[in-house]
Order: C-alpha cells, then sequence, then structure tokens
C-alpha cells in the first residue's frame, strides 16, 4: 500500500519525490537540489564579496565610475538620437520594405558571391556609422535572409571603412597607415565574411535550399520608390552625423557642416512627403508635425538638437498612428530598439569603467596600455587588437586617441591592429551581435578579427 509523509515544516508530500535519499535522512529525501541552488547562491556570494571588499575610498575607482557614466552621458547625447534612432527607422524599413526574397536574391547564402561581398565589403564608405550604429542594420538584413558572410562582411566593413576617417588618418598619423587602414579594412570583411561562410557552409547551403522555396513577394511599390525612400532615411543619418573637420583645407567638407541641418531638414522634409503621397498619412498630421518642428528650431535656434529630437518623435508618431505599412515599420523600428540600446548602454557603462575615456582614466590604468604597446612583438600587437575589439570608439576619435598614443611610444604596428579592430569592435556592440547570431559565431567573429588584426599589424610593423 502506497503512502505519503510530509515534513511538518513545510507540509509538502514527498511521494513520488526524485531526491535522494540518505541513511543521515532517515531515509526521507532530500529537498535540497544543490544543482539548481549552486549557479545563483554563487553569483549572490561573487556580488557579495565585491560590494564588501569594494573599495569605495579609492581614487581610481572613483574616477573609473564617473569616467564611466561620463561616457555613458556623452554616448546618450551624442550617438542616440542622431545615429541609433535613425538606425533604428532604417532597419524597420528594412524588415518591414524589403521582402526575404529580394534579401536571399543579392545577399542570401546563394546569391552571386562577387555581387554579395563586393556590395557588403564597400558600404561604410556611404555609412559613416560607428561599430554601434551599424547594428540595427546588420540585424534587419540578417533577419531578412542575408547570408552569414555578406552580413558579416557588411558587419565589419560599415564602421571600418570610413572615409573620413581614413582620411584623417593618412594626414594625422601618416600617409601609409591611412592606406594600410583603408585597404585592410577592405580586405578583412571580404575574408572574414567569407571564412564565417566556410565554417558554417552546411547552415548556409540549408538556407540557400529555403530560399529556392521562398515564393516572389508581391510588388506593392516600383522598385524606385523603395530606392528613394531609403536614400532619404540615409541622408537624414549621414547629415545629422556630419562632423567637422580639424583641417583648414577641408572647405567642401567643413561647407556641408555649416549647413548639415538644413540638407538634414530638406531631407526629412521630403520623407514628410513621400508618407503623404505613398503611405496614406495624412497631410494635416504631417503638417502639424512640421509645425512642431519649425517651433523648436525657431525657439531653440542654439540647439539643433532640440529641433531633431522633436522631428524624430513626430516621425515616430506619424508611423505609429497610420494603420497599414506605417504601422507595421514602426513596430520592426521598436523591436530594434527594445532589443539593442539596454545591451548597448550596459555594455558602454562597462567599457568606461573598465578604460575609461579620452582623458581620464578607467580601472585598467592607460599607462599599463602604453607600456604593453611599443615596439613590433606579438605580444604588442595581440595587446593592442585586444584594447582596441572591447574599447568603444565614437566615429573619429581613434585617430587623435592613438596619435597620443604613438607620441608615447606605441608602434605602427600595434597602432594599425588598434585601428583595424577597435572601430569595428566594442563591448557593446559584441552583446548585441551575440544577441542577434549566438554566442559561438560572436566569438568566432571576434576572434577572427583580433587574430587578423595582429597578424596584419606584425607585417605593417615590420616593414614601416
Amino acid at each position: 500500500m502506497k503512502t505519503t509523509s510530509a515534513y511538518p515544516a513545510t507540509g509538502e508530500s514527498v511521494e513520488n519525490s526524485t531526491a535522494p535519499v540518505t541513511e543521515e535522512s532517515g531515509g526521507q529525501p532530500s529537498l535540497i537540489d544543490w544543482r539548481n541552488i549552486a549557479k545563483p547562491l554563487l553569483a549572490i556570494v561573487a556580488a557579495f564579496l565585491v560590494f564588501y571588499f569594494l573599495p569605495v575610498e579609492s581614487a581610481r575607482l572613483q574616477e573609473a565610475v564617473i569616467s564611466s557614466l561620463a561616457l555613458t552621458k556623452w554616448y546618450a547625447r551624442e550617438h542616440v538620437l542622431l545615429c541609433l534612432v535613425p538606425a533604428f527607422f532604417i532597419a524597420g524599413a528594412i524588415a518591414t520594405f524589403v521582402s526575404q526574397a529580394a534579401v536571399m536574391k543579392y545577399l542570401g547564402a546563394g546569391a552571386s558571391k562577387v555581387l554579395a561581398y563586393g556590395v557588403s565589403s564597400v558600404s561604410g564608405s556611404i555609412l559613416a556609422v560607428c561599430s554601434c550604429t551599424v547594428l540595427p542594420l546588420f540585424a534587419g538584413i540578417w533577419r531578412r535572409g542575408a547570408g552569414l558572410g555578406p552580413a558579416i562582411a557588411f558587419l565589419y566593413s560599415g564602421p571600418a571603412i570610413n572615409v573620413l576617417a581614413i582620411v584623417m588618418t593618412a594626414r594625422i598619423l601618416g600617409l601609409e597607415i591611412g592606406i594600410a587602414r583603408a585597404v585592410g579594412a577592405i580586405l578583412f570583411s571580404i575574408v572574414i565574411g567569407f571564412l564565417m561562410y566556410l565554417i558554417y557552409r552546411k547552415e548556409e547551403a540549408q538556407k540557400a535550399q529555403a530560399a529556392l522555396h521562398l515564393p516572389e513577394a508581391p510588388v506593392t511599390r516600383p522598385l524606385w520608390q523603395n530606392a528613394l525612400q531609403f536614400a532619404l532615411l540615409v541622408m537624414v543619418l549621414i547629415f545629422a552625423t556630419w562632423s567637422r573637420s580639424e583641417d583648414a583645407s577641408d572647405r567642401l567638407w567643413n561647407a556641408v557642416f555649416s549647413v548639415k541641418w538644413w540638407l538634414a531638414g530638406i531631407a526629412a522634409a521630403a520623407l514628410g512627403g513621400i508618407l503623404v503621397a505613398w503611405f496614406r498619412v495624412k497631410a494635416a498630421k504631417v503638417a502639424v508635425g512640421a509645425a512642431v518642428v519649425i517651433a523648436f528650431a525657431l525657439f531653440f535656434p542654439g540647439r539643433p538638437l532640440a529641433a531633431f529630437s522633436a522631428g524624430i518623435l513626430v516621425f515616430g508618431w506619424l508611423l505609429a498612428s497610420t494603420r497599414g505599412e506605417t504601422e507595421s515599420w514602426f513596430l520592426s523600428s521598436w523591436d530594434f530598439a527594445k532589443q539593442i540600446t539596454p545591451l548597448l548602454l550596459g555594455g558602454v557603462l562597462v567599457a568606461g569603467l573598465l578604460l575609461g575615456q579620452p582623458g581620464t582614466e578607467g580601472i585598467i590604468p592607460s599607462e599599463w596600455v602604453k607600456r604593453w604597446v611599443g615596439g613590433n612583438s606579438l605580444g604588442a600587437n595581440l595587446f593592442s587588437a585586444v584594447v582596441g575589439a572591447f574599447m568603444y570608439f565614437a566615429t573619429l576619435t581613434e585617430v587623435p586617441i592613438l596619435q597620443g598614443l604613438i607620441s608615447a611610444g606605441m608602434g605602427k604596428g600595434p597602432a594599425l591592429a588598434l585601428l583595424l579592430a577597435g572601430p569595428a569592435l566594442s563591448l557593446p556592440n559584441m552583446l548585441v551581435i551575440r544577441s542577434v547570431i549566438g554566442t559561438q559565431k560572436t566569438v568566432l567573429y571576434c576572434s577572427l578579427v583580433i587574430v587578423l588584426s595582429t597578424v596584419c599589424g606584425m607585417l605593417f610593423g615590420t616593414f614601416f
């Protein structure tokens, strides 16, 4: 006859219990499953020890915390509104208006390798984005069915092949390192993408086979309309992030900078017209939104970011309040934003805490970095590539940072290694990539970038 028993303290039945029975327990099964307790217990103990022994009186820790918060504040002000939010809308547009069949045709696993890698490897010359801004765009084309190789080539080249950054590198750090950076970045994007394709070729072959059975997507509007829509979105992103060149001879570049907000406004106004003409958004709503943006521009003439922020809110409201394609566009953009933004901000916090920001110290002393990147040894190049991979570089900031490190004794080989690994990777960048393609592919991608940057740095340092 089956019997049950209960412990007085809990009243829980132990019938059918799978817990182990020991002699010390008098034949009664244990309620403790150490397999489920071990990980959270270790996490709690580790957190307790960290806070118990936290050296809050340490000047270095205080400076690192302040640097971390300051870097995150700067990132939120300079990049979230100007770079990330427009990138979210572009990624949402890709997910909504670009058919999976079209992506598979040109960037899919079964697409022409010359076309797919050719387009992906030079994308950075058009998009002047950092390692974080490129992430929504990468996630967008990946989810629409792009092959792993072309998607990775786009992911690397987006922030690495920045025309102004390469020109600044050549003028400030030397022509040879500028040329090496440009050639290395293009070759890296192709080589790393193709290696990722080869390693996961079975998975890619299955994706290509599945693409053969995809039905042709119905054409809702002509290709030229979609192209114009994306061109205007990209123009807003480019002009909003256009920076001044420190070289006075760059007159054309600085002339564009002087009218950047007018150019961004013209592109935004054209987008408003498209919303009315092609997306059935009411003209009255667009007019009200335009009036709000103009009002902010007039009341805050010295703060163009205020009008730009109002424009972002208005644009989101127009998409979300109109049924149909625009509503889907808004929801797709929101999906990217809620997935990527927390990881990016958390990653920037950690990167600032560990490495500080330009001009300040993190937990890892900058003297260590300067001491370990002198000469052209394997260790110096590898250390430079690893530090560059984990540190966050905003667009163009890597050049003055390297100028200071080189003047402090950094070798040219390690400098190039940092230039090839740093702009394309960062700790927040890695966290988001992992959420898109998984841990294994992320570790492999980052390892390839670090190894190739190290090898390229050693070769460059040997000859120069």
